[in-house]
Formats: structure tokens, C-alpha cells, sequence
């Protein structure tokens, strides 16, 4: 019975109930995938009816993730890519717990896109924390909610990714020397100063900047349509009526 209750599968030589690694990350980049598209639909076309659908499936799948994770979507379908793949066992809760930051972010992306659709920052910020944290897991097997879970909880992360939760040595190929260092720093100084001269180099033609520009004009001509009323260049309606 307690086997039946205990959050993930089952597994012998494993202590706790544990999920499949491998199965994971290929979920995590199905989404990323769909999320990417959704996100350049949305801010480059200013069309949200793909983001609604995928924020709705979103949400649905981690709900069903931190039930039980068995019967979500997309793990199902990263299963067909890796079933032929030797798992990679990792403790359950760690996955739990960061499954439930993702949902809590989805429910309210969920409000912003679907219940009570608005352009703000905030639909954007979490838009691109959702990316980031499906893109360290797809590409590199980091689960930052894992780290997370770490910190606040006494009952450290067991069976991690590539055996990070345990104490050990780099071995030599891990390292890197002052040679590499400077290709690495050189690379990355490199790809943000690409990407800063092409961006400001690039006439825009995205919605959603667009949005933010008459947003912008908008302001202005409130701000100059009460200098008129009140005279001055440094009060607003709120000061001017305030005066009055």
C-alpha cells in the first residue's frame, strides 16, 4: 500500500520514489519548442491565440505532473523519443517541487493571456523565466527548482542529474584552462555585442514593441494635454486639479 501512495515510480536498489531523467529533459524541450513559438508568434505578430492553447496545455500538463506525473502529456511524448534510451533515475520530490513552480507560473500566465489578456512586463518576465528554466533543463540537465528545493529544505535532493548531489572531484576533461577561460569569455562578449548591434540596428517591426511605443506617444500627449491645462511643464492632471 505505501508503495501505491509514494510519489514516483518505484524502482529497485532506489530508496525513494524516482522519475526518469532522460524522459524529463525530452519534455522539457518539446515544450521549449512550442513555448519559443509561441512566445515569436505573440511579441513579433501580436497574435496571443497560439500562446492561449499553449498556456492552457501548459498549465494542464504540470497539474498533471505534480499529481502524478505518470499520465502527463508531455513526458508521454518525450517517452516515445528516449524509450529505447537506459533511464536516468533521479529523486522524485526535487522533481516535484520544481514541477510546482511551473505550474504556479502557468496559472498565472494563464490570467494574464487567457482570463484577462493584457500587454504588461510581467506577462513577458515570466514568459521568459519559463523559457529559461525549459531551456537549462532540455540543454544541460539543470533543474534550477531542484536547487531550489535544496536550499529550502532540510531533506537534501537525492539521485540528482549527473550525480551533482554528491560530493566528488572534476575530472581532468571537466576543467578548464586559462586558454579556454579566453575563449569562453571572448565567445560570450562576442555573441551579447552581436546581439546589442542588431538590435539596435534593426528597424522594428514587431508588435508588441510597437504596442509599447504608442503606450509611449500616448503618455506624452497626456502629459503635454496637462501642462496646457495647467501651465507649466512639470504638472500633471493629478497636480493640476490637485492645485485648483
Amino acid at each position: 500500500m505505501k508503495q501505491n501512495i509514494k510519489y514516483g515510480e518505484i524502482v529497485e536498489g532506489y530508496d525513494i520514489g524516482v522519475l526518469n531523467e532522460r524522459e524529463a529533459r525530452a519534455a522539457a524541450g518539446i515544450l521549449f519548442l512550442f513555448g519559443m513559438l509561441s512566445f515569436l508568434n505573440s511579441f513579433m505578430l501580436g497574435s496571443f491565440v497560439f500562446t492561449q492553447y499553449f498556456v492552457g496545455f501548459f498549465m494542464f500538463d504540470f497539474f498533471i505532473r505534480i499529481i502524478n506525473p505518470k499520465y502527463s502529456p508531455s513526458l508521454l511524448l518525450g517517452r516515445i523519443f528516449i524509450q529505447n534510451q537506459i533511464p536516468e533515475y533521479v529523486g522524485a520530490s526535487q522533481k516535484r517541487f520544481a514541477w510546482s513552480i511551473g505550474f504556479v507560473l502557468s496559472v498565472i500566465m494563464f490570467y494574464l493571456v487567457v482570463i484577462d489578456p493584457q500587454m504588461n512586463p510581467i506577462k513577458i518576465i515570466i514568459c521568459v523565466v519559463c523559457l529559461i528554466l525549459l531551456m537549462a533543463e532540455s540543454a544541460f540537465s539543470i533543474c534550477l527548482g531542484c536547487k531550489i528545493y535544496n536550499m529550502i529544505n532540510s531533506d537534501k535532493s537525492k539521485h540528482c542529474p549527473g550525480g551533482i548531489c554528491e560530493v566528488r572531484t572534476k575530472d581532468p576533461i571537466q576543467t578548464f584552462n586559462l586558454f579556454q577561460k579566453t575563449i569562453v569569455v571572448t565567445a560570450t562578449v562576442s555573441i551579447v555585442t552581436g546581439l546589442y548591434l542588431f538590435s539596435v540596428n534593426t528597424p522594428n517591426h514587431s508588435s508588441a514593441l510597437k504596442m509599447m511605443e504608442m503606450m509611449s506617444a500616448s503618455n506624452k500627449e497626456e502629459q503635454k494635454q496637462s501642462n496646457t491645462a495647467c501651465g507649466s511643464e512639470k504638472c500633471t492632471l493629478n497636480t493640476c486639479e490637485g492645485g485648483m
